[in-house]
C-alpha cells in the first residue's frame, strides 16, 4: 500500500464552513463540504495517503467587504490546523492561510504561523480579483517567505470576469487563473529574486504544460526559449484532478522530481478523488521510480520532517 503525501488536501473547519455559509459564499461553484478529522483519515486510507498537507481552499478568508474579519479567521484556521498536526504529526501537515491582498497582515500571519505554529508552508490564491501573484506589491511578503525557505502552495481563485452560466468556475476558469499566476511569477523573475521559495502549482499547473512552448516563444522569441522554459519548469506540480491525458503532457514537461501527489479531497468528492488516484496507480507510462517520487519522495524533500516516518 502506498504511503502517499498529499500536497493538495483541503481542510474545512466547522466554524469556517459556517462563516462562509453565513456570507453565502461558494468555492468556485462548488458547495462548501463538511470535513472532520475522522472522515479525512478514512478517505486517506482509501487513497493510500499517510499524510495530508491541509489547506483552506478558495475563497480563503478575504471576502472583499468582509475583509475586517479575515485576520481573525486566518488565525483561527491556522491554530485549528496546528492542533491537528500537534496531535497527529505523521498524518497531518498544513499550509498556513494568509490575508492577501493585505500584504502587511499576510507578513505578520506568515511569520507567526511559520515560526510559532510550525506551518509546513503557506497557501496563496492565484489571484484576488485582477491582481495576480507576481504583482510587485507582494514582494515584501516574498522576501519574508524566501528568508524562511517556505513552500508556497498556489491554489486557483475566481477569474476576474463573469462566469459562463453553464460552466462552473472550477471546471475551466481555475485552470486559466493558475496559468496566469505562473506566467506572472515567471515574468516578475521571482525564481531569481526568491530562490529559496518552492512554488507548487495546483492541478498539474492547469494547462501550463500544454501551453509552455507557446508561452516561451511569445515571451522571448526563439532565442530565449530555453530560458523561459527552464523558469516554467522551476515550479512544482501536484496531480490533483489530473487524468491520463493531462498526465502524459505533465510527464513530458515537468522534471520527475517536481511532481507531487494531490487528491483535492473533500472538494473532489470521494468517488472522484478515488477515480483519479486509481488512474495514477494504473498508468503504465509512469515507471515505478517516478511513481515513488510522486507518491512520497518529492514531498519528503519539500517537507523534511516527514522523512523520519518509515
Amino acid at each position: 500500500m502506498p504511503r502517499r503525501i498529499d500536497t493538495h488536501a483541503h481542510v474545512v473547519p466547522p466554524f469556517y464552513r459556517d462563516w462562509l455559509d453565513e456570507k453565502g459564499v461558494s468555492a468556485g461553484g462548488l458547495p462548501i463540504p463538511e470535513w472532520s478529522e475522522e472522515t479525512c483519515l478514512e478517505q486517506n486510507q482509501k487513497n493510500g495517503v499517510e499524510t495530508s498537507i491541509l489547506s483552506v481552499s478558495t475563497p480563503g478568508v478575504y471576502l472583499g467587504k468582509h475583509a475586517k474579519e479575515a485576520k481573525g479567521m486566518a488565525r483561527k484556521v491556522n491554530e485549528f490546523c496546528f492542533e491537528l498536526v500537534k496531535k497527529k504529526p505523521k498524518n497531518f501537515g498544513y499550509f498556513a492561510t494568509l490575508l492577501l491582498p493585505d500584504v502587511e497582515g499576510s507578513i505578520a500571519e506568515a511569520e507567526y504561523a511559520l515560526d510559532h505554529l510550525k506551518a509546513d508552508g503557506v497557501i496563496l490564491l492565484s489571484n484576488v480579483g485582477d491582481t495576480y501573484l507576481g504583482d510587485e506589491s507582494q514582494e515584501p511578503l516574498m522576501e519574508v517567505l524566501n528568508k524562511r525557505g517556505a513552500v508556497v502552495f498556489i491554489h486557483p481563485s475566481h477569474l476576474p470576469a463573469k462566469p459562463v452560466e453553464t460552466i462552473p468556475p472550477f471546471v475551466a476558469d481555475f485552470l486559466l487563473c493558475t496559468v496566469r499566476a505562473a506566467i506572472n511569477i515567471m515574468k516578475s523573475e521571482w525564481f531569481e529574486k526568491y530562490p529559496n521559495i518552492k512554488f507548487i502549482l495546483s492541478h498539474a499547473g492547469g494547462f501550463l504544460p500544454y501551453a509552455a512552448d507557446r508561452i516561451a516563444i511569445s515571451e522571448s522569441g526563439a532565442s530565449g526559449y530555453e530560458e523561459v522554459m527552464s523558469a516554467l519548469q522551476s515550479f512544482y506540480f501536484d496531480t490533483a484532478l489530473t487524468g491520463p491525458h493531462a498526465m502524459e503532457t505533465l510527464l513530458k514537461f515537468a522534471h520527475p522530481e517536481r511532481i507531487t501527489f494531490g487528491s483535492d479531497w473533500p472538494y473532489a468528492f470521494a468517488p472522484i478523488s478515488e477515480w483519479f488516484t486509481s488512474k495514477l496507480e494504473s498508468n503504465s507510462d509512469i515507471d515505478s521510480a517516478t511513481k515513488d517520487r510522486i507518491d512520497r519522495k518529492n514531498a519528503e524533500f519539500l517537507f523534511p520532517r516527514l522523512a523520519q516516518y518509515k
